[in-house]
């Protein structure tokens, strides 16, 4: 009943709006940020993350470490493009309102991510908020390019289809 709720109901558009402008704000700020600074770098980051893991009481899972010490750490570069062009995406998407359930989607990879790698930050509150944006479906993006583009591509793409029924003799 709540799922249907946010997925069908014009007036709570409105306020998963501005949850979405929100998070994209965010995010956008949080990317935009490392990309003006021009010398993002997050092989501290990544190091740390990874030392995290030992202990009695680790704030990082060991599987998360093996993925930092055999995949981020190597290839570093790569991440530190991804991060910060990632994050200032997500945030361009969300706040527009064009593709939101993909955005929202890697906003949680994100997220999730860095909660993965011992930090919280706002990372709970986004991850928190971004759920309800997910689930809504199409609502979140009512009133934002998706309202705009989705009904357009629909057409498009369903055009030519047609509900014919086969007789099976």
């Amino acid at each position: 009943m709540f799922i249907n709720f946010l997925r069908r109901d014009k007036r709570i558009s409105i306020l998963l709006a501005v949850l979405r402008v929100y998070v994209g704000y965010t995010w956008l700020v949080a990317g935009w940020g490392k990309i003006a600074a021009g010398n993002f770098d997050a092989s501290s980051f990544l190091q740390g993350a990874a030392a995290k893991a030992t202990g009695e009481h680790p704030l990082v899972q060991g599987w998360w470490a093996v993925f930092l010490k055999n995949v981020a750490i190597p290839n570093v570069d790569v991440f530190n493009t991804l991060i910060p062009y990632g994050e200032f995406l997500v945030g361009i998407g969300l706040l527009i309102g064009c593709f939101t359930k993909t955005a929202v989607f890697f906003g949680m990879m994100m997220n999730f991510s860095y909660m993965f790698s011992g930090t919280t930050s706002t990372n709970p509150q986004l991850a928190l908020l971004s759920v309800f944006i997910l689930v809504s479906a199409m609502n979140a993006g009512r009133y934002g390019a998706d309202g705009m583009i989705m009904p357009i591509l629909k057409e498009k793409l369903f055009a030519n289809k047609t509900n014919k029924k086969t007789d099976a003799a």
